[in-house]
C-alpha cells in the first residue's frame, strides 16, 4: 500500500513539474502566438461559397434526374423492363452521387490546403511562432483573423 502512495505522488510531482517546466518554455516572452477564427475564414472564403453553389446546383441536377426516372419507371407496364430501369436508374444515381462526391472531396481538400496556406503566410508575414484556433485559446494570442480573411478572399 505505502508503495502505490509512493508511486502516486512521485508521479503526481513529475507530472506537475512537467506542466510548470512546459508553461514557462511557452512563456518565456520569446515566441508570439496568434490566433485565428477559422470558421469565420472558411465562412468568408469566396471559394467556400463558390463551391457551396456548385454543390446545390448539382443537387438540383440529380433531383432533376430522379423525378425524370420515376417517371419513366412509372410509366412502364411491363415488369421485366420496369426492373431493368429501376436497376439502370440506379446504377446511373450511384454512380452520379459517387463522382459529386469524389469532386466535392477533392476540391474542399484544395481549399483546405489554400486556406492552411494562407494562415501559414500570414503568420510568417507577422513574425508569429505559434498560431491557435480561436476556439481553443481562452485568453492571449493575437487575433489575426481578419488579416486572413482578408488575404483568402
Amino acid at each position: 500500500m505505502k508503495k502505490n502512495v509512493k508511486f502516486l505522488v512521485v508521479a503526481l510531482s513529475a507530472f506537475v513539474i512537467g506542466v510548470s517546466v512546459n508553461n514557462f518554455a511557452v512563456s518565456d516572452g520569446t515566441s508570439k502566438i496568434a490566433v485565428v477564427d477559422v470558421s469565420q475564414v472558411v465562412a468568408s472564403s469566396s471559394q467556400v461559397q463558390a463551391l457551396r453553389k456548385e454543390q446545390q446546383a448539382k443537387a438540383k441536377e440529380i433531383v432533376t434526374f430522379v423525378e425524370k426516372a420515376r417517371k419513366e419507371v412509372a410509366s412502364t407496364k411491363d415488369v421485366k423492363k420496369k426492373q431493368a430501369l429501376e436497376e439502370k436508374y440506379n446504377k446511373e444515381l450511384n454512380n452520379k452521387k459517387i463522382a459529386m462526391d469524389k469532386s466535392y472531396a477533392s476540391k474542399l481538400s484544395a481549399i483546405d490546403k489554400t486556406i492552411s496556406d494562407k494562415i501559414t503566410e500570414q503568420a510568417k508575414a507577422g513574425g508569429y511562432d505559434i498560431v491557435l484556433a480561436k476556439g481553443v485559446v481562452l485568453y492571449g494570442g493575437t487575433d489575426i483573423t481578419d488579416v486572413v480573411k482578408k488575404a483568402v478572399k
